[in-house]
Protein backbone atom coordinates (compact mmCIF):
# COMPACT_ATOMS: atom_id res chain seq x y z
CA UNK A 1 0.00 0.00 0.00
CA UNK A 2 2.72 2.34 0.51
CA UNK A 3 3.01 2.90 -3.22
CA UNK A 4 -0.38 3.17 -3.97
CA UNK A 5 -0.60 5.78 -0.88
CA UNK A 6 2.71 7.75 -2.45
CA UNK A 7 0.23 8.40 -5.51
CA UNK A 8 -2.04 10.52 -3.26
CA UNK A 9 1.03 12.98 -2.11
CA UNK A 10 0.16 15.11 -4.96
CA UNK A 11 2.53 18.22 -6.16
CA UNK A 12 1.12 21.09 -6.56
CA UNK A 13 2.05 23.42 -9.74
CA UNK A 14 0.62 26.48 -10.44
CA UNK A 15 -3.05 27.49 -11.49
CA UNK A 16 -5.30 27.69 -14.72
CA UNK A 17 -7.62 29.73 -15.89
CA UNK A 18 -10.85 27.84 -17.66
CA UNK A 19 -13.18 29.98 -20.01
CA UNK A 20 -16.08 29.24 -21.00
CA UNK A 21 -17.06 31.14 -24.21
CA UNK A 22 -20.25 31.32 -26.82
CA UNK A 23 -21.23 31.75 -29.93
CA UNK A 24 -19.86 33.89 -32.36
CA UNK A 25 -21.25 37.78 -31.43
CA UNK A 26 -22.25 36.38 -28.20
CA UNK A 27 -18.75 36.76 -26.44
CA UNK A 28 -17.13 35.49 -23.20
CA UNK A 29 -19.80 33.75 -21.27
CA UNK A 30 -17.48 32.96 -17.83
CA UNK A 31 -14.55 31.94 -16.67
CA UNK A 32 -13.01 30.37 -13.22
CA UNK A 33 -9.57 30.12 -11.71
CA UNK A 34 -8.44 26.60 -10.97
CA UNK A 35 -5.86 25.06 -8.51
CA UNK A 36 -3.78 22.52 -10.70
CA UNK A 37 -1.77 19.03 -8.88
CA UNK A 38 -0.10 16.48 -10.15
CA UNK A 39 0.38 12.52 -9.30
CA UNK A 40 2.44 9.80 -10.45
CA UNK A 41 0.50 6.21 -11.03
CA UNK A 42 1.40 2.65 -9.66
CA UNK A 43 2.35 0.15 -12.45
CA UNK A 44 -0.08 -1.50 -14.35
CA UNK A 45 0.65 -5.18 -16.39
CA UNK A 46 -1.36 -3.33 -19.24
CA UNK A 47 -0.08 0.29 -19.05
CA UNK A 48 -3.86 1.65 -18.08
CA UNK A 49 -4.42 3.85 -14.85
CA UNK A 50 -6.35 1.66 -12.65
CA UNK A 51 -9.41 3.92 -11.97
CA UNK A 52 -10.00 3.68 -8.41
CA UNK A 53 -6.21 5.51 -8.40
CA UNK A 54 -7.15 8.44 -10.84
CA UNK A 55 -10.49 8.51 -8.45
CA UNK A 56 -8.24 8.98 -5.32
CA UNK A 57 -6.18 11.34 -6.69
CA UNK A 58 -8.58 13.81 -7.51
CA UNK A 59 -10.43 13.50 -4.21
CA UNK A 60 -6.81 14.20 -2.64
CA UNK A 61 -6.57 17.04 -5.28
CA UNK A 62 -10.62 18.23 -4.22
CA UNK A 63 -9.46 18.28 -0.60
CA UNK A 64 -6.40 19.84 -1.06
CA UNK A 65 -7.89 22.76 -1.54
CA UNK A 66 -10.75 22.88 1.34
CA UNK A 67 -8.70 21.96 4.35
CA UNK A 68 -6.44 24.61 4.72
CA UNK A 69 -9.24 27.24 5.42
CA UNK A 70 -11.82 24.56 6.46
CA UNK A 71 -9.84 21.74 8.03
CA UNK A 72 -13.46 20.22 9.56
CA UNK A 73 -14.78 20.11 6.43
CA UNK A 74 -14.79 16.31 5.12
CA UNK A 75 -16.14 14.61 1.64
CA UNK A 76 -19.69 13.18 2.08
CA UNK A 77 -20.10 12.49 -1.97
CA UNK A 78 -18.42 12.45 -4.99
CA UNK A 79 -19.59 11.78 -8.53
CA UNK A 80 -17.04 10.85 -11.14
CA UNK A 81 -17.13 9.90 -15.01
CA UNK A 82 -14.20 8.25 -16.57
CA UNK A 83 -13.67 9.60 -20.08
CA UNK A 84 -10.49 8.28 -21.53
CA UNK A 85 -7.76 5.25 -20.57
CA UNK A 86 -5.10 6.92 -18.27
CA UNK A 87 -1.39 6.00 -19.74
CA UNK A 88 0.14 4.03 -16.01
CA UNK A 89 3.72 5.06 -17.73
CA UNK A 90 2.99 9.47 -17.30
CA UNK A 91 2.04 11.47 -14.99
CA UNK A 92 -1.19 12.85 -14.65
CA UNK A 93 -2.51 16.98 -13.88
CA UNK A 94 -5.92 17.41 -11.51
CA UNK A 95 -7.51 20.86 -12.49
CA UNK A 96 -9.73 22.23 -9.43
CA UNK A 97 -12.29 24.36 -9.70
CA UNK A 98 -13.30 26.23 -6.77
CA UNK A 99 -17.35 25.81 -7.42
CA UNK A 100 -18.35 27.04 -3.94
CA UNK A 101 -17.85 27.72 -0.27
CA UNK A 102 -20.69 28.34 1.44
CA UNK A 103 -21.20 27.92 5.41
CA UNK A 104 -21.92 24.30 5.88
CA UNK A 105 -20.76 23.05 2.17
CA UNK A 106 -18.01 23.49 -0.34
CA UNK A 107 -18.18 21.81 -3.96
CA UNK A 108 -15.16 21.01 -6.15
CA UNK A 109 -14.98 20.60 -9.58
CA UNK A 110 -11.70 18.33 -10.86
CA UNK A 111 -10.73 17.51 -14.44
CA UNK A 112 -7.80 14.67 -14.36
CA UNK A 113 -6.04 15.32 -17.25
CA UNK A 114 -3.60 13.85 -19.49
CA UNK A 115 -1.84 14.86 -22.88
CA UNK A 116 -4.42 18.00 -22.61
CA UNK A 117 -7.65 15.94 -22.45
CA UNK A 118 -9.36 14.93 -19.78
CA UNK A 119 -9.62 11.25 -18.45
CA UNK A 120 -12.09 11.55 -15.46
CA UNK A 121 -14.11 14.18 -14.42
CA UNK A 122 -15.40 14.51 -11.16
CA UNK A 123 -17.75 16.15 -8.76
CA UNK A 124 -17.11 16.49 -4.90
CA UNK A 125 -18.92 17.75 -2.15
CA UNK A 126 -17.53 18.68 1.55
CA UNK A 127 -19.72 19.28 4.37
CA UNK A 128 -18.92 19.98 8.45
CA UNK A 129 -20.05 17.91 10.73
CA UNK A 130 -23.39 18.80 11.60
CA UNK A 131 -26.23 16.99 14.47
CA UNK A 132 -29.38 15.89 12.90
CA UNK A 133 -31.54 12.66 11.85
CA UNK A 134 -29.25 9.32 12.51
CA UNK A 135 -30.16 5.89 11.18
CA UNK A 136 -28.70 3.18 8.85
CA UNK A 137 -30.00 -0.12 7.60
CA UNK A 138 -28.20 -3.10 9.00
CA UNK A 139 -25.10 -4.84 8.24
CA UNK A 140 -25.86 -8.53 6.49
CA UNK A 141 -24.65 -11.61 8.68
CA UNK A 142 -22.06 -13.35 6.76
CA UNK A 143 -19.00 -14.96 8.00
CA UNK A 144 -15.77 -12.57 9.01
CA UNK A 145 -12.75 -12.30 7.79
CA UNK A 146 -10.55 -14.44 9.98
CA UNK A 147 -12.90 -17.08 8.76
CA UNK A 148 -11.97 -16.99 5.00
CA UNK A 149 -9.04 -16.85 2.84
CA UNK A 150 -7.21 -14.11 1.72
CA UNK A 151 -7.10 -13.84 -2.34
CA UNK A 152 -3.91 -13.32 -2.16
CA UNK A 153 -3.30 -16.64 -0.42
CA UNK A 154 -5.26 -18.19 -2.67
CA UNK A 155 -3.32 -16.58 -6.16
CA UNK A 156 -0.03 -16.18 -5.01
CA UNK A 157 1.56 -19.84 -6.25
CA UNK A 158 -0.38 -19.52 -9.79
CA UNK A 159 2.02 -18.48 -12.37
CA UNK A 160 -0.43 -16.10 -14.30
CA UNK A 161 -0.27 -12.36 -15.36
CA UNK A 162 -3.57 -11.65 -13.85
CA UNK A 163 -2.86 -13.99 -10.65
CA UNK A 164 -0.09 -11.90 -10.03
CA UNK A 165 -1.83 -8.82 -10.62
CA UNK A 166 -4.72 -9.88 -7.75
CA UNK A 167 -2.38 -11.11 -5.62
CA UNK A 168 -0.10 -8.59 -5.13
CA UNK A 169 -2.97 -6.00 -4.54
CA UNK A 170 -2.39 -3.22 -2.24
CA UNK A 171 -5.86 -4.68 -0.91
CA UNK A 172 -6.60 -7.24 0.28
CA UNK A 173 -9.54 -9.40 -0.15
CA UNK A 174 -11.75 -12.05 1.18
CA UNK A 175 -14.78 -13.22 -0.56
CA UNK A 176 -17.49 -14.25 1.20
CA UNK A 177 -19.09 -16.36 -1.48
CA UNK A 178 -15.82 -17.27 -3.80
CA UNK A 179 -14.25 -15.17 -5.90
CA UNK A 180 -14.53 -15.53 -9.65
CA UNK A 181 -11.41 -15.28 -11.14
CA UNK A 182 -11.46 -18.47 -12.80
CA UNK A 183 -14.80 -19.79 -11.99
CA UNK A 184 -18.63 -18.78 -11.89
CA UNK A 185 -20.26 -18.24 -9.37
CA UNK A 186 -22.58 -21.39 -7.81
CA UNK A 187 -25.67 -18.80 -8.19
CA UNK A 188 -26.31 -16.30 -10.29
CA UNK A 189 -28.05 -13.62 -8.61
CA UNK A 190 -26.10 -10.41 -8.98
CA UNK A 191 -25.27 -10.62 -5.71
CA UNK A 192 -21.63 -10.54 -3.95
CA UNK A 193 -20.36 -9.84 -0.28
CA UNK A 194 -16.67 -9.34 0.02
CA UNK A 195 -14.25 -8.40 3.19
CA UNK A 196 -11.38 -5.82 2.68
CA UNK A 197 -8.69 -4.16 3.78
CA UNK A 198 -5.36 -2.05 3.02
CA UNK A 199 -2.06 -4.30 3.23
CA UNK A 200 -0.56 -1.57 5.53
CA UNK A 201 -2.08 0.87 8.19
CA UNK A 202 -3.37 4.23 6.94
CA UNK A 203 -2.38 7.50 8.02
CA UNK A 204 -5.14 9.03 10.75
CA UNK A 205 -6.37 11.94 8.99
CA UNK A 206 -9.59 11.58 7.16
CA UNK A 207 -9.50 12.80 3.57
CA UNK A 208 -6.50 10.03 3.18
CA UNK A 209 -8.85 7.53 3.98
CA UNK A 210 -11.58 8.90 2.27
CA UNK A 211 -9.22 8.84 -0.64
CA UNK A 212 -8.19 5.61 0.00
CA UNK A 213 -11.72 3.80 0.23
CA UNK A 214 -12.63 5.59 -2.96
CA UNK A 215 -9.34 3.91 -4.39
CA UNK A 216 -10.39 0.10 -2.97
CA UNK A 217 -13.52 0.62 -4.03
CA UNK A 218 -12.71 -0.07 -7.49
CA UNK A 219 -11.64 -3.38 -7.57
CA UNK A 220 -14.88 -5.47 -7.28
CA UNK A 221 -17.89 -4.16 -8.51
CA UNK A 222 -17.64 -5.51 -12.01
CA UNK A 223 -17.22 -9.08 -10.51
CA UNK A 224 -21.27 -8.78 -9.13
CA UNK A 225 -22.38 -7.60 -13.02
CA UNK A 226 -20.38 -11.51 -14.19
CA UNK A 227 -21.74 -13.18 -11.24
CA UNK A 228 -25.53 -12.30 -12.81
CA UNK A 229 -24.76 -14.50 -16.10
CA UNK A 230 -22.40 -16.87 -14.68
CA UNK A 231 -19.30 -15.47 -16.15
CA UNK A 232 -15.46 -15.41 -14.54
CA UNK A 233 -12.96 -12.76 -15.35
CA UNK A 234 -11.32 -15.46 -17.62
CA UNK A 235 -14.15 -15.23 -19.83
CA UNK A 236 -12.67 -14.95 -23.56
CA UNK A 237 -13.57 -11.86 -25.19
CA UNK A 238 -14.28 -10.22 -21.74
CA UNK A 239 -14.15 -6.43 -22.54
CA UNK A 240 -14.40 -4.40 -19.04
CA UNK A 241 -14.23 -0.05 -17.72
CA UNK A 242 -15.51 1.60 -15.25
CA UNK A 243 -18.15 4.35 -16.90
CA UNK A 244 -19.32 6.45 -13.96
CA UNK A 245 -18.50 6.27 -10.06
CA UNK A 246 -20.31 8.07 -6.93
CA UNK A 247 -19.51 7.48 -2.96
CA UNK A 248 -21.38 9.02 -0.15
CA UNK A 249 -19.55 8.97 2.74
CA UNK A 250 -21.56 8.56 5.62
CA UNK A 251 -19.39 8.17 8.87
CA UNK A 252 -15.68 8.78 9.24
CA UNK A 253 -14.12 5.36 7.82
CA UNK A 254 -11.01 3.42 8.30
CA UNK A 255 -9.84 1.04 5.14
CA UNK A 256 -6.84 0.10 7.02
CA UNK A 257 -9.42 -1.99 9.46
CA UNK A 258 -11.88 -5.01 7.70
CA UNK A 259 -14.70 -3.67 5.66
CA UNK A 260 -17.69 -5.19 4.51
CA UNK A 261 -18.76 -4.32 0.75
CA UNK A 262 -22.38 -5.68 0.26
CA UNK A 263 -22.59 -5.43 -3.52
CA UNK A 264 -25.23 -6.21 -5.67
CA UNK A 265 -26.37 -5.75 -9.55
CA UNK A 266 -29.85 -4.72 -10.21
CA UNK A 267 -29.38 -5.19 -14.02
CA UNK A 268 -27.16 -5.25 -17.31
CA UNK A 269 -28.20 -3.94 -20.73
CA UNK A 270 -26.91 -2.64 -24.02
CA UNK A 271 -23.27 -3.44 -23.05
CA UNK A 272 -23.44 -1.53 -19.64
CA UNK A 273 -23.85 -3.13 -15.82
CA UNK A 274 -24.85 -1.29 -12.77
CA UNK A 275 -23.62 -2.35 -9.25
CA UNK A 276 -24.57 -0.99 -5.92
CA UNK A 277 -22.97 -1.41 -2.76
CA UNK A 278 -23.07 -0.79 1.07
CA UNK A 279 -19.93 -0.86 2.91
CA UNK A 280 -19.68 -1.73 6.62
CA UNK A 281 -17.37 -2.04 9.72
CA UNK A 282 -17.11 -5.01 11.24
CA UNK A 283 -19.12 -3.82 14.17
CA UNK A 284 -22.11 -2.92 11.54
CA UNK A 285 -21.55 0.51 11.50
CA UNK A 286 -22.59 2.17 7.54
CA UNK A 287 -20.01 4.14 6.18
CA UNK A 288 -20.36 4.47 2.59
CA UNK A 289 -23.05 3.21 -0.39
CA UNK A 290 -21.39 3.17 -3.62
CA UNK A 291 -22.72 2.43 -7.24
CA UNK A 292 -20.98 1.94 -10.58
CA UNK A 293 -21.76 1.86 -13.79
CA UNK A 294 -19.69 -0.06 -15.89
CA UNK A 295 -18.97 -1.19 -19.40
CA UNK A 296 -19.02 -4.82 -19.72
CA UNK A 297 -18.92 -6.29 -23.27
CA UNK A 298 -17.82 -9.87 -24.97
CA UNK A 299 -16.29 -9.30 -27.72
CA UNK A 300 -16.72 -12.42 -29.95
CA UNK A 301 -13.27 -14.94 -30.14
CA UNK A 302 -11.97 -16.25 -33.29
Amino acid sequence: MSTALATLELQEVGHATIRVEGADGVGELGASSADVFEGESIAMPHGRVFGGQVLAQALMAAGRTVLPEMPHRMPHSLHAYFMRPGDSDLPIRFAVERMRDGRSFSTRRVHALQHGRPILSMTASFQDPSDGLDHQVEAPDVPGPDELESIGDSYGAIDHPRAKYVATRPVDHRYVDGDIMMAPAPEQDGHQRVWFRTIAQLPHDQLTRCAVLAFASDYTPIDSMLRAHGLTWSEPGLTPATIDHTIWFHRPVDPGAWLLYDQESPSTRSGRGLMVGKVFTEEGVLVATIAQEAMVRIKPVG
